[in-house]
């Protein structure tokens, strides 16, 4: 099956990579970003002749993403399949994450998989066909010392996704979480020199994993060859958790 996907934070790092595979599929591809206007364009341009459009939007604000969705719609045609990969991190000490840090946290990460599956899930549930595969972490399974916030999003996602699998399982909508390991992205390379090193050296496989591994499993979810996977998780991780 091809279509139509939208996939979220796609300027760069997995999402980026997960519009490439798409697009090398024969999906038609809409590259969402929030700040990162020029390298969604560049990537679209990089596309090449696959149908193509960038959205901006705020994924923690329902306005905009029902604009957003309402674009794609109009351009693309209906959304078959939803990534939801828009992500921020940050490393703080508990005792210093504030309010104003712990809501950010939460507004892109929970409450934008809830706006964006509400606006789309619509639609699929009229063509009783969709794929959302929402982006967690190990973090979210484990939990992450001085990532608090992060930890708590990344599991809030966890139990959105079983949830909503067995609510739209009979819809024929399957909903899958993928829950990256230790990936090599630019977001990775933001942590305190040296940790990236011993994460490396606590992956049983020895090495970082890279955004286009992560690309490849979301790509295999929104095939036909699982049709039969849903309200699931899997964390391609290099058996850093088992």
């Amino acid at each position: 099956m091809a279509g139509t996907v939208l996939i979220t934070g796609a300027s760069s790092g997995i999402g980026a990579e997960t519009a490439r595979r798409f697009a090398r599929a024969g999906w038609k591809v809409a590259i969402h970003y929030r700040t990162g206007e020029q390298r969604a364009l560049t990537l679209a341009r990089e596309l090449g002749d696959c149908p193509v459009t960038t959205v901006q939007a705020d994924v923690g604000d329902p306005v905009q993403v029902r604009r957003m969705v309402s674009l794609v719609e109009a351009r693309l045609g209906g959304i078959d399949v939803l990534v939801n990969n828009a992500g921020v991190a940050q490393q703080k000490l508990f005792t210093e994450i504030t309010g104003e840090d712990w809501a950010r946290m939460f507004a892109v990460h929970v409450d934008g998989t809830f706006y964006c599956s509400q606006a789309v899930v619509r639609g699929m549930i009229d063509r009783h066909a969709g794929k959302i595969i929402n982006l967690s972490s190990i973090w979210g399974i484990t939990g992450g010392s001085c990532e608090v916030h992060y930890s708590a999003a990344k599991a809030a996602i966890i139990g959105f996704t079983k949830a909503l699998a067995k609510e739209l399982g009979l819809s024929g909508i399957q909903v899958n979480c993928v829950a990256p390991g230790v990936i090599d992205t630019e977001m990775n390379a933001a942590l305190p020199e040296g940790a990236l090193e011993q994460l490396r050296e606590e992956t049983p496989l020895g090495r970082l994993g890279t955004a286009g591994e992560v690309a490849d499993l979301i790509l295999f979810l929104a095939s036909g060859q699982a049709d039969f996977i849903t309200g699931q998780v899997i964390s391609p991780n290099g058996g850093f958790v088992i």
